[in-house]
């Protein structure tokens, strides 16, 4: 990459930032999931997925990191919304963004994406924003120890 090119921030598309504000709100109880990529031609966060009722295992499994489809791994952008069930019996359902930049990225890829997050957070305005770099980390275990951590 060239050394004097800046660090492209994609828009984030239109549709993708009403349907995440939507699912914010949300009033089903169960685990789900909004999916996102970035459409490098239209420098676009858009939507690639969406999954009701999904484990945090059976997400890993959804990622296009592990798709044989894909020549090469991808970044991912996650909204997961997770019932959380704290130490004490409470039970709340955190909206976590998820950053998948695997081992493998194309280099351009990886810089667009990290260009991108920022942006995307802010848009929809998340708080729990984690990154993972190997999707096999992404187990109940992992996201749970990450949201322990926010109290």
């Amino acid at each position: 990459m060239d050394p004097n090119e800046s660090l492209v921030v994609c828009e984030v598309d239109e549709d993708l930032v009403k349907k995440l504000k939507e699912f914010r709100f949300r009033k089903e109880t169960n685990n789900a999931a909004i999916v996102m990529k970035i459409d490098k031609d239209k420098q676009l966060v858009i939507l690639e997925e969406e999954h009701e009722d999904i484990s945090p295992d059976d997400l890993k499994d959804e990622l296009p990191e592990r798709q044989p489809r894909y020549p090469f791994n991808m970044c991912t952008f996650i909204v997961y919304s997770y019932k959380y069930q704290h130490d004490d019996g409470r039970v709340s359902y955190p909206l976590c963004f998820i950053f998948s930049s695997p081992v493998g990225c194309r280099p351009e890829q990886m810089m667009m994406y990290a260009g991108s997050k920022n942006k995307l957070v802010h848009t929809v305005q998340l708080s729990k924003v984690f990154e993972i770099r190997n999707t096999e980390d992404l187990t109940e275990e992992w996201l749970r120890e990450k949201l322990r951590l926010f109290g």
